[in-house]
């Protein structure tokens, strides 16, 4: 499997987890409109979910990780 692949499967799992979590958050916590809901939960997660991406490193492609806790980028 190439990296590119892998790095768009692992930013779509970050995404998910993090949506259905914040998801079902607020639908225990509000009781508005499951659109807005769903709504919330999509902008957080996509602002709270690590970013990954192919990088070239010393001629090698490389998967690393940039996320809002972390300082700088984490090479997986």
């Amino acid at each position: 499997m190439k990296l590119k692949h892998k790095v768009l499967i692992y930013n779509f799992l970050a995404f998910a987890v993090l949506f259905v979590l914040f998801r079902f958050i607020l639908y225990v916590s509000l009781s508005i409109n499951s659109l807005y809901l769903s709504a919330i939960a999509a902008i957080a997660a996509s602002i709270l979910a690590p970013k990954f991406a192919v990088a070239k490193i010393e001629g090698l492609e490389k998967i690393v990780m940039k996320w809002v806790f972390i300082k700088g980028f984490r090479i997986l």
